[in-house]
């Protein structure tokens, strides 16, 4: 890729949803007893391999539109996820709380990172120990099994914030036997997000964006319709580069509330 400097930016143009949201949104469709249908949805490498991923557990996932697509995981049925498609994206982890929740039971295998390095899940499987899952490590994969009454909830304490294991602790504890509590949880739009879609389907979840977030388990979860946020990365990088060419660019569908530091900035 070779870029030639020195030209104004100008005109505007409409941001995609946000991919770090999207994914787990996939994922999170898939705990429902109805169909999903998700707007908003990048088409995106990552999305079409989480798709892919999906749809070999069993979860039937149908592209409506560009950008709306339609999850459901009423046909889950595997508790393996291939190896072949978990190691090409750190994201597809996600299907550990899926599996959990609603088969008590997963394969997983660990993923070995991504461009930025290694990144270990540790917080995934203490969370999952503390919701009442057996955990084992064997070959490189997550071997884990949910008492035969289910998951039950738990006060889980992440030692950082992290946005992949509030969001996975989300996923799993909303199927789970009474109340959970995640302290420390991360504050990021994209749990937010996720948080949001679950209550749409009938979640009991409550303070998501805070240091602590609140979740009832729930026999089951329905459908709805749902839109994705829009991806704050790619808004604020366009108006940086606006900003870094001396341009005018109008970026549509942007969400200040999640922008509020880069444009104070």
């Amino acid at each position: 890729m070779r870029v030639q400097g020195g030209a104004r930016l100008s005109g505007e143009l409409w941001v995609s949803g946000a991919k770090n949201s999207a994914l787990a949104a996939l994922v999170a469709a898939a705990l429902g007893q109805e169909p999903v249908v998700l707007e908003g949805v990048p088409i995106v490498a990552d999305v079409a391999v989480m798709v892919e991923l999906l749809r070999a557990l069993g979860v039937r996932v149908r592209v409506l539109a560009r950008g709306e697509v339609e999850v459901d995981g009423r046909g889950l049925c595997s508790h393996e996820a291939p190896y072949e498609l978990v190691r090409r994206m750190r994201a597809s982890f996600y299907v550990s709380g899926l599996l959990l929740g609603a088969l008590g039971r997963a394969v997983v295998p660990l993923p070995g990172g991504c461009a930025l390095g290694s990144r270990p899940v540790d917080f995934h499987l203490k969370g999952f120990e503390q919701l009442g899952a057996q955990i084992e490590i064997q070959h490189g994969s997550m071997f884990a099994q949910a008492p035969p009454e289910g998951l039950r909830g738990a006060v889980v304490h992440l030692s950082r914030p992290s946005v992949g294991a509030t969001i996975q602790l989300m996923m799993a504890s909303c199927r789970a036997r009474g109340a959970t509590v995640i302290e420390n949880a991360a504050l990021e739009p994209e749990v937010v997000d996720v948080a949001n879609l679950l209550n749409t389907m009938g979640a009991r979840i409550r303070g998501a964006g805070t240091p602590v977030v609140h979740v009832q388990g729930v026999d089951e979860l329905r459908g709805t319709r749902y839109r994705i946020i829009p991806d704050r990365i790619e808004a604020g990088t366009w108006l940086v580069a606006a900003a870094a060419t001396g341009g005018e660019v109008s970026v549509k569908g942007a969400l200040a509330e999640h922008l509020q530091l880069p444009l104070m900035k």
